[in-house]
Formats: structure tokens, C-alpha cells, sequence
């Protein structure tokens, strides 16, 4: 069994082997969020959906989430996490393999909503990361295992695209129950004991969201920003596939090519973790926000069919996935610097945040691509940032010391 972490003195800290196991688990796990976001047109073509609702494919997979984190994740904080963490996975399972042999859009999506809620296993294996590590490290610990976890869902569109061009949109599905199958057998083995201190029962644990979420200012500010950021980033990435393929004939391995770009975001995550430990937190949110809006800005601006125009598009991806993942990386850091005890919970609370941005990201693309084209989409996505960036500045302590938590 790996060692749950080396202690010297009086802290902890975190081992190699653990942190790979972890951000390697994260992004295995994560993946199953985005496999369907290249698919919505074949998926969305096999099941007769139309293009308004062809954005409820992700963003159904995305309010399942929400609802697990909501529902499963608090229950870090009284059930020992090996174990939960084993019975969500073989759970998720199911829901893949659901989603694969389904044979028509009802049994479909309630595959795709119970895939949502089984996949916040990264959730919990997040704050777990964060319980080993020293308060100096933290930052750098939950940088790495975010890492592992956003490559994971970086990774997820052009594999699921390159896997469907091959054997068909369903096969993505399948091919990660097995995958999640593994990791259930692996995680049971592998991971050490955690068992919280259990001083409220599952009611009690619930009703306790509330009184975090209205008691804890420094989480409803992190989680707004990472919302609109969040939003921003479901709306390109549910869009951008059906623009390649309607204004550039990208087949399925050309957008799986396309979306392989985006991986080149996750190299912001542990740079973000290392200079929010150092400090820069405020600077790192106003630069991610900023980034985030050129993202789109630029492509809004320029458009069209031509070699720079997708030039342009390639150049968006990356930054605006680094702005995201940075700005995530900082939240989460902030975050688990509140307390040992309730961090499930309140990790719960910010990713069920923002991943709510996220889904009406994704269903307000669809609406906004099927109504108003790419130019309405990119001037919906300039405006997501830019609301965060002013809610920003309604911060006092956004213009106080560059050492804010905020």
C-alpha cells in the first residue's frame, strides 16, 4: 500500500507514488464529463435530437454532477473515503455502459445525468490531496493532482473523437467502463484509510451546506468567478466542434486534433498552485479573467473561413483553457485553506458552483450557435468573463495586498 504521507516534524507531506495515484485517478475520472462534448453532433444525429437541443448532452451530464456534488461528495466528511470512493466508481460503471448500449435519447440521457453524478469521485480525491499535504505545499500539491485532473478532461474530447471516428461514438463509453472498472479494483487496493471525525449525521451534513455557504464569504466569491469561467469554457468547447465541422468540414479526427490544443491549458495549473502559495492570488484571478475575455474577444472580432481565422481559434483553446485551469488551481487553494473538517463540504459547494455555470454555458451555446450563429456564441462568451471580472472589482480587498485570499 502506498504510504499515506511521510511525516516530518510535526507536518505532512505528501508522497510521489500518492500524488500521481491521485492526479492520474482525477483524470481518468473527469474524462467521463467531456467524452460526449466533440460528440454532439453524431450522438445528437443518432439519437434525433435537434441542434437547439443538441447541448443538452453535455449539460445533463453536468447537472448530474452538480447533484453528486451536492448530494455524495459532503459524505467525505463521514464515511471512510476508500470506500465511498470504490462504491461511486462502480456506479459510474453502470452509467457508462448505459450510455454505450442505449438504444434511443431517454435512456441516453438519464445514462449521461448518472455518469455526472458517479464521476465526483475526483471531488473527493481533490480534498484528499489537500488533507495530506503541509499548509507551505498545498498550493503545489493541489496544482499537480488538478493537473492530472484537467489533462484528463483536456485529453477526453479528441480521444473520444479519434475513438468514434474509429469505432463509432459509443465505443468511448465503453472503452472507460472498463477503464473506471480498473480503477475502482486499484483504488480499493492502493488507497490508505481515511475515516473523519464524525460528528453529524447525513441530514444534519446537508443541512449544513447552507449555513457554509452563507457563513463563508471568501467560497461564494471563488465559486461566482469560477462559474462565469466555467461558463465560458462549457460554451466554446460545446460549440466550437459543430463550427469546425459546418464552416470547415472537420471530420471527427480533424476536431479530435483540434481539441488536443486544449491540453497545452493544463501546464497553467501547477505554475498557478506555486505562485498562489507564494501570494498572488489577487493577481492570477484579474489575469485569468482578462485572458478569458480575449479569448473570445478576438475570435468575436475575427471570424470567418479562412487559415487565420482558425489560426485564431487554435490560439483561443489554449488560453482560455489556461485561464480556467489557473484560475480553478487558485480558487481551490483558497478553498482548502479554510479547515480540515468541512473541507468536503465546501469543495462540494464550489465545484457544484461553478459546474452550474457550467452547464447553462453549455446549454446557452447550443441555443445561442443554433439561433445566432458563431459570432452571437463569441459575444455570449466575451460576456461570462467579463461579469466575473466586474463582480471583481466589487471586492474592497480585490485593491488591498497582493497577499489577499481573495
Amino acid at each position: 500500500m502506498i504510504s499515506m504521507a511521510q511525516t516530518i516534524g510535526n507536518k505532512q507531506k505528501i508522497s510521489t507514488g500518492m500524488m500521481f495515484l491521485l492526479a492520474a485517478a482525477c483524470g481518468l475520472t473527469a474524462a467521463n464529463l467531456y467524452y460526449s462534448q466533440t460528440l454532439v453532433g453524431p450522438i445528437s444525429a443518432d439519437l434525433g435530437l435537434s441542434s437547439g437541443a443538441a447541448g443538452l448532452i453535455v449539460t445533463i451530464t453536468q447537472i448530474g454532477y452538480v447533484a453528486g456534488l451536492l448530494f455524495i461528495v459532503p459524505m467525505s466528511d463521514m464515511l471512510e473515503n476508500r470506500r465511498l470512493i470504490a462504491g461511486a466508481l462502480s456506479f459510474v460503471v453502470l452509467a457508462l455502459l448505459g450510455a454505450a448500449f442505449s438504444p434511443g435519447p431517454v435512456l441516453f440521457m438519464a445514462s449521461a445525468l448518472m455518469i455526472g453524478v458517479g464521476s465526483v469521485v475526483a471531488q473527493i480525491l481533490v480534498p484528499f490531496a489537500a488533507f495530506l499535504s503541509a499548509e507551505e505545499q498545498r498550493g503545489r500539491v493541489v496544482g499537480n493532482v488538478m493537473s492530472g485532473l484537467l489533462l484528463g478532461i483536456m485529453l477526453a474530447r479528441p480521444a473520444a473523437s479519434l475513438i468514434a471516428g474509429l469505432w463509432g461514438w459509443q465505443a468511448i463509453f465503453a472503452f472507460s467502463a472498463g477503464l473506471m472498472a480498473l480503477l475502482a479494483i486499484l483504488l480499493a487496493s492502493m488507497l490508505p484509510d481515511r475515516r473523519p471525525v464524525r460528528t453529524l449525521d447525513y441530514g444534519q451534513l446537508l443541512a449544513s451546506l447552507l449555513h457554509l455557504f452563507k457563513n463563508t464569504p471568501i467560497l461564494r466569491r471563488r465559486a461566482f468567478y469560477q462559474a462565469f469561467l466555467f461558463g465560458s469554457f462549457s460554451l466554446f468547447w460545446t460549440t466550437v466542434p459543430l463550427r469546425l465541422a459546418d464552416e470547415y468540414g472537420m471530420s471527427q479526427k480533424g476536431i479530435a486534433l483540434f481539441a488536443l490544443v486544449g491540453v497545452a491549458g493544463a501546464v497553467a495549473a501547477p505554475i498557478a498552485g506555486r505562485l498562489a502559495d507564494r501570494g498572488w492570488t489577487r493577481s492570477l484571478t484579474l489575469g485569468a479573467m482578462s485572458v478569458a475575455i480575449l479569448s473570445f474577444l478576438v475570435p468575436a472580432l475575427i471570424h470567418g473561413r479562412s487559415g487565420f481565422s482558425l489560426a485564431l481559434l487554435f490560439l483561443a483553446a489554449i488560453t482560455l483553457d489556461m485561464a480556467v485551469s489557473g484560475n480553478l488551481v487558485v480558487g481551490q487553494r483558497t478553498i482548502y485553506s479554510l479547515g480540515n473538517e468541512t473541507r468536503g463540504r465546501l469543495n462540494g459547494l464550489f465545484m457544484a458552483i461553478f459546474f452550474i455555470g457550467g452547464a447553462a454555458g453549455s446549454f446557452l451555446g447550443g441555443l445561442s450557435y443554433a439561433h445566432g450563429g458563431w459570432v452571437a456564441t463569441a459575444w455570449l462568451g466575451v460576456s461570462l468573463p467579463l461579469i466575473a471580472l466586474v463582480y471583481f472589482f466589487t471586492d474592497s480587498s480585490s485593491r488591498g495586498t497582493e497577499h489577499s485570499p481573495r
